[in-house]
């Protein structure tokens, strides 16, 4: 069985994790049970203690929640982007920001990627 298989099979075992009525993940309040933080009910804590519980975090996840740009770039917060005058599709603003990425072989051009500061449409060209 491909490990695939066995996470998604593990995860629909641990339901024992979640509230029955809240779906909330429950916290084990001494050894005796479990409590949903949410509504307060309760579950025994014997179909939860001894289970093994697993599940992946990729590296992208963690960059994300740390805020961090892949090979140190700034994040659009920290920079003033580009501008170039080209009407927004949606709201016919004069000016969008835009940035640039290579997301196919070198050989190809550029996807540009624009955002109007206006109404924050987004598209891309190229």
């Amino acid at each position: 069985m491909s490990e695939k298989l066995v996470v998604m099979q593990k995860s629909r075992e641990s339901s024992f994790l979640f509230c029955d009525m809240c779906s909330t993940m429950l916290v084990l309040k001494s050894s005796k049970y479990a409590e949903c933080p949410l509504c307060k009910t309760t579950r025994n804590a014997q179909e939860i203690i001894g289970k093994d519980i697993a599940y992946v975090v990729s590296d992208e996840d963690i960059r994300r929640e740390l805020g961090i740009s892949l090979f140190g770039e700034k994040t659009q917060e920290d920079t003033e982007l580009p501008k170039i005058k080209k009407a927004c599709e949606k709201c016919q603003h004069p000016e969008l920001v835009y940035t640039t990425r290579q997301t196919r072989s070198a050989d190809e051009g550029q996807t540009t990627y624009y955002t109007c500061p206006n109404c924050g449409h987004r598209f891309t060209e190229g």
